[in-house]
């Protein structure tokens, strides 16, 4: 019953946990997030093992942002893990570097528009440009498009309207901030539910703490793709 299109996000604290919560979820799942927080809990031997040893997809969520060579170099260690997404921010000299990284790999690089964690008011407090937010998650989208990015991270929100741009064709766009009707927003503050997020133009969807969480993981899971596939 797997269906890509549902990633899990394994945001538990190290490699043995992220182990043991794929196993729990067996063949209901076929695509996982690995990010930051399991970096230094053997995330990057968890995505190996689960890649090379159970034939999964991963997504490594490291959200790179630094000087164009060292985006580059980063990249370019990373791909020969041969993994299949790696997100990065979506500023252009960001994009560009790690599509020179990860040249002669089948790593797709997605540019991070605007964290689905963040409203108009963080916006401020960093000092980002005024405008509506999701007209700038559109223009940081375009960008990143322009600049080579196999896809975007964006909100359920402005997925459709990213995917109406003409930089968007055989691009793709993936949305966390995810959530399961009735489920906890948690920190994330612009969500959809999984087939909201799916008719707005998503080609995968990330959850992360409604299946974690969950007292019954791969049931939890099997609910969001029986809703995906309805």
């Amino acid at each position: 019953m797997s269906d890509d299109r549902l990633i899990v996000a394994l945001d538990v604290p190290h490699a043995v946990a992220g182990l043991a919560l794929a196993e729990k979820l067996g063949d209901a799942v076929s695509f996982y997030k690995i990010g930051l927080g399991m970096l230094t809990g053997g995330g990057l031997a968890l995505a190996n093992e689960l890649k090379q040893e159970q034939g999964k997809r991963i997504f490594l969520d490291m959200k790179l942002f630094d000087i164009s060579a060292t985006v580059e170099a980063a990249v370019r260690g990373l791909a020969q893990f041969d993994l299949d997404f790696l997100t990065v921010h979506g500023d252009p000299h960001v994009v560009r570097a790690a599509k020179e990284g990860a040249a002669g790999s089948n790593l797709k690089i997605l540019g991070v528009t605007i964290l689905t964690s963040l409203d108009r008011a963080d916006l401020d407090a960093a000092l980002i440009q005024a405008g509506d937010l999701p007209e700038l998650a559109l223009i940081r989208a375009a960008h990143a498009f322009e600049a080579g990015a196999d896809g975007v991270i964006a909100s359920p929100q402005e997925a459709a309207a990213i995917r109406a741009l003409p930089e968007s064709a055989g691009k793709l766009i993936v949305t966390p901030g995810v959530r399961p009707q009735g489920a906890a927003l948690g920190d994330q503050k612009r969500v959809a539910t999984p087939a909201q997020a799916i008719a707005n133009g998503a080609d995968h969807i990330v959850v992360g703490r409604p299946v974690w969480q969950s007292d019954d993981p791969a049931a939890a899971a099997r609910a969001i793709l029986e809703e995906l596939q309805s």
